[in-house]
């Protein structure tokens, strides 16, 4: 295990390293002028910006300063604020006097902390080279940094591509923002309500250690990082960052101001109790704009390996609540009436989707396909669609399942093309895949998702039918109970634990294919597909009452699916034991 002191010595910062232009010919021309000028404008502009925005001047180095934040925004709205500062401060001077001129470079990374208080590393490094190539009165901006202000800052940053900097052996994708485009009132009204993004948004804030022992803090940090490493992999989601979560470490503040400050839709929120060798978790989703809790979840863990249970615990917590956010954005759609973008009518079609109904699903698909004129190069309508197509076959549902299939592999194959680094354009192709028979194209794909996000629940279930589909029968159950595991409550769980059922069954196990049918009978009480996997289980138990009872529950329901679709089996005898059982135990309840 990681020794904690020595993790302690690193965090994610944001440094802004800053220099005045041109200072030796100042210098020569009148020093102690300049050194008066450049002392002004880091006392009485940039320390007090960086304390403004919650951040500090580490040091300065004559003509240089060094600074560091938690939050991109802040480093980048202090940024434009110091330099739009000097600026005014340069057009007071009398014509023909040169005046004080900085560059700066921001950067996000992990620093080393030393005892002094400085900051040191390859992060700090990036900035400085980054403010060598930045205009005067400009500021230049590392990839990372610029990907944090999506849906927060819109400022005029041009883009220029890779770049080789001075001793820095990686390339480095660079954005600049040039001094004529910087003015003191635009970072601030850029800056978006939770409401002014169609994406939906979250933070998740560091989770509080309860443990009454401070060198279990880290504990608590690494279970947040995890969470928010594995939320990032959600494309349809925007995660703030860490350093913009940590900036909350430790303050009493509300949800709604946190909300607020971060311009996010939801707040995850958690803590951390250890006993001895035991620990609990507990984790809550919140609604910034209602303030409700739409989730929550306490977890009960024996340590062993503590990276590895950071890591279960991580992929648990950002697996859960995954299809609540869906669920809830859903919702939301439906309840939006006008200014539809193709983000709100794949909201609104979520929600019919979700339903899990014939009609439902018919109005779903109309929604995507709207979804996808209004915007063809957009993955989401695709996605979407190529779930729909899948769902209608292999419910049933559908007028002409081939058909839908065909157009549902087209869509899922234009996800990808449209989103290649998104779980759900791969889940997309293997779901249409597998229920079209083309399996080892679905097993790819799916072990793409789950390589892009290893939280991904849908990655690991589509996986598991898979496997079944091939009969990999053992293979099928991990893949199948592990991602049940990672959402024990979505909403077609009924149709997963159908087909665990069937795996545990048809590998010989009667007992858990029974309970496992039984939990999918909680979910959707009288679906027949499950009744049917309940009669064939009891049947091979010997309880001919039970069996009779489950069969003439499908005798007296109307039919709802076909089994040769829903188990996109490989072999026949399947289908052909079930309905067998099925009709063994009516012809038992005959006889007596």
């Amino acid at each position: 295990m990681a020794d904690p002191t020595l993790r302690s010595q690193r965090r994610l910062a944001v440094v802004v390293a800053v220099d005045v232009v041109g200072s030796s010919r100042l210098m020569e021309q009148d020093e102690p002028g300049t050194l008066a000028a450049i002392h002004t404008v880091f006392s009485d502009i940039i320390e007090p910006a960086a304390a403004q925005h919650q951040g500090r001047l580490v040091k300065t180095m004559g003509d240089g300063a060094l600074l560091e934040f938690a939050s991109p925004v802040e480093a980048v709205l202090c940024a434009v604020e110091a330099q739009a500062a000097v600026g005014d401060l340069a057009r007071q001077r009398p014509d023909g006097e040169d005046a004080v001129q900085l560059r700066m470079g921001i950067n996000l990374g992990d620093v080393v902390l030393d005892e002094d208080g400085d900051i040191l590393g390859d992060s700090v490094n990036v900035a400085v080279r980054l403010e060598s190539v930045a205009d005067p009165g400009g500021i230049c901006i590392s990839g990372k940094v610029f990907d944090e202000l999506e849906g927060k800052l819109s400022l005029p940053f041009e883009d220029l591509g890779e770049q080789r900097l001075k001793n820095i052996a990686r390339p480095l994708h660079v954005y600049a923002l040039k001094a004529a485009d910087i003015s003191p009132r635009e970072p601030t009204a850029a800056r978006p309500s939770q409401n002014q993004t169609d994406k939906p948004s979250i933070a998740v804030l560091p989770f509080a250690n309860l443990s009454g022992d401070p060198s279990q803090e880290y504990f608590a940090d690494g279970i947040t990082d995890d969470i928010i490493t594995a939320l990032t992999k959600t494309r349809w989601l925007f995660v703030t960052s860490r350093s913009s979560s940590f900036a909350f470490k430790g303050k009493a503040v509300e949800t709604e101001q946190v909300a607020r400050r971060l311009g996010v839709r939801y707040i995850l929120s958690g803590s951390v109790r250890r006993s001895g060798s035991h620990v609990r978790v507990s984790a809550q989703l919140t609604e910034a704009e209602t303030g409700g809790s739409i989730w929550a979840e306490r977890y009960d863990r024996d340590i062993g390996d503590v990276l590895v249970l950071q890591d279960q615990i991580a992929e648990e917590v950002a697996g859960a609540i995954e299809p609540e956010l869906l669920r809830n954005e859903g919702q939301r759609g439906a309840e939006r009436s006008r200014s539809l973008t193709a983000w709100d009518l794949v909201r609104r079609g979520m929600w019919e989707f979700h339903k899990i109904r014939p009609d439902s699903h018919h109005r779903a698909r109309e929604l995507f396909l709207k979804a996808i004129e209004a915007e063809p190069n957009s993955a989401d309508g695709y996605i979407w669609l190529a779930r729909i197509e899948a769902g209608l076959a292999a419910y049933g549902w559908g007028n002409d399942p081939e058909a839908g299939l065909r157009s549902g592999m087209e869509a899922g194959l234009r996800a990808v093309q449209l989103d290649e680094k998104n779980p759900y354009s791969h889940y997309a192709v293997a779901v249409t895949h597998v229920f079209g028979g083309e399996y080892e194209t679905a097993i790819r794909a799916a072990r793409r998702a789950i390589g892009l996000s290893p939280s991904f629940a849908l990655g690991y279930l589509v996986l598991g039918v898979a496997y079944l589909s091939t009969g990999r029968l053992r293979e099928a159950i991990e893949s199948l109970e592990h991602g049940l595991r990672l959402s024990p409550f979505d909403p077609q769980n009924f149709t997963w634990l159908f087909l665990l059922s069937a795996a545990y069954t048809f590998s010989g196990n009667a007992e858990a294919g029974l309970s496992t049918a039984c939990r999918a009978l909680s979910v959707r009480p009288h679906w027949i597909p499950a009744l049917k996997m309940v009669a064939l289980c009891c049947t091979r138990l010997g309880d001919r009452q039970q069996a009779r009872s489950a069969a003439s529950q499908v005798r007296s329901a109307a039919t709802e699916g076909n089994l040769a679709r829903l188990i996109p089996s490989p072999d026949p005898a399947w289908i052909d034991e079930i309905e067998q059982a099925i009709r063994d135990a009516l012809g038992n309840g005959r006889d007596r």
